[in-house]
């Protein structure tokens, strides 16, 4: 049926059979993604536009033990005419309001949900730098609420609800009713939310990480080298006691939560001063509503020394820029080609899902907990033994159809890891 020959009336039976789905969809996020416990705050940060899903996860918060659920409304046009509007200078500085309220929920152990959905172009033409200094600002000013977050000490889960602007990105030639009620559906699919019971499933798909982690944790390799057809040639050094993660977080006390809803990578964190040679971009990026795309980076010695984007360039230039740490990777993630985000053949135009499409790597911050002990050490001494710091992490796609990863031992041997975009064992 085409969207031309729906009625109203076909639009509203196919909202009414999706939204007990979305319902459990936002049981799935509070449960399994955050794992509210009894008496905690939550923290939803929602577009105005998603009202009604933020809505559904504040009763499935309450539902589950919360004891208050704070809201926090984003707006892809009122960010933009603030961009418009106001001078680089102010973005510099976290007006104290909000440093308070973001720390002190921060400090009372608060769990974060953090729901993605906005205009992948909604800042198109906006200097670069101001979304770049806002970020920025936040990551080093808001030291408790970015602690809790980096140090998993609050649990916290990002996932998608979508906005008509963003629909209409990935669906251009379906009506924008119907070109948000299809990216919820597939928004459903990649977060395997569309059956009967979410959170079962994904127990199940938990379960499926162990095999990947057990090879690459047993393994223990000193680097990785990758290359593709179209180029890349980058090998990866290893920290001396990197810690393969996936699937479940936990926070320090133990407690298990999902970061990301979906979620399809094994990834650890590098030796911050040991990445040469080059890489190039597999899907666009989407950076504060702008789009970077065709780009690539060359490392020497961890650092990125050379770079170039056919679109986008001062918004790369940008992230380049945020600090020293900008230009090292705090993060390399492997993830197999036979996944229902790269099979589903959408471009979501949004990092948490075409990350899960491809194999990424990130520029700046990596993790305490993928490094032995990381949750014991603050960021100097984690910086110290290779574990980058920094105010910023941007996940860029790598993985194509033809990427071979190989995995070096430290006497210098190498075992196939990923052959043309799969595990060597697929």
């Amino acid at each position: 049926m085409k969207t031309q020959d729906l009625t109203p009336e076909d639009v509203r039976i196919a909202w009414a059979n999706l939204k007990p789905q979305i319902e459990r969809y936002a049981r799935l996020v509070v449960r399994q993604g955050v794992n509210v416990q009894h008496g905690q705050e939550v923290v939803v940060q929602a577009p105005v536009e998603r009202a009604d899903f933020a809505r559904m996860l504040a009763r499935a918060a309450y539902e589950a033990g919360a004891g208050h659920v704070t809201v926090i409304w984003a707006d892809d046009e009122l960010s933009r005419i603030t961009y418009e509007n106001v001078e680089t200078a102010w973005f510099e500085q976290v007006p104290e309001w909000q440093r308070v309220q973001l720390d002190s929920l921060a400090r009372a152990g608060a769990c974060f949900i953090f729901v993605e959905g906005s205009d992948p172009t909604a800042l198109s033409g906006i200097d670069p730098a101001k979304p770049a200094a806002a970020s920025k600002a936040r990551n080093t000013q808001c030291t408790v609420f970015r602690r809790g977050l980096d140090f998993n000490i609050n649990p916290w889960c990002i996932a998608g609800a979508p906005v008509a602007a963003w629909a209409r990105h990935v669906f251009p030639d379906l009506d924008e009713e119907w070109a948000v009620l299809t990216l919820w559906r597939a928004i459903l699919a990649a977060a395997r939310a569309d059956g009967d019971d979410p959170e079962s499933d994904w127990e199940l798909h938990d379960a499926t990480f162990d095999k990947n982690l057990r090879f690459l944790n047993e393994r223990r390799f000193d680097a990785l080298r990758y290359t593709t057809d179209a180029g890349t040639d980058l090998t990866v050094g290893l920290t001396d006691a990197h810690v393969w993660a996936g699937g479940r977080s936990k926070t320090p006390e133990g407690v298990p939560f999902f970061p990301n809803i979906p979620t399809e990578e094994v990834f650890t964190s590098p030796d911050r001063l040991r990445a040469d040679g080059v890489v190039y971009s597999a899907m666009p990026l989407i950076h504060h509503g702008t789009k970077i795309d065709r780009f690539w980076l060359r490392f020497e010695h961890g650092e990125v020394v050379d770079f170039g984007a056919e679109v986008g360039y001062e918004a790369l230039k940008s992230i380049l820029d945020t600090d020293a740490g900008a230009r090292r990777l705090g993060e390399i993630a492997l993830i197999s080609k036979n996944t229902p985000i790269r099979e589903s053949g959408i471009l979501f135009y949004d990092t948490l899902y075409d990350e899960n499409a491809s194999c990424h790597l990130a520029l700046g911050i990596g993790f305490p907990e993928c490094y032995e002990g990381g949750y014991d050490m603050d960021a100097a001494e984690l910086e110290r033994r290779g574990v980058n710091a920094s105010s910023t992490h941007v996940d860029f796609m790598i993985g194509t159809d033809d990427m071979d990863i190989v995995g070096i031992m430290p006497d210098g041997s190498e075992v196939p890891v990923f052959v043309n975009g799969q595990w060597s064992w697929e």
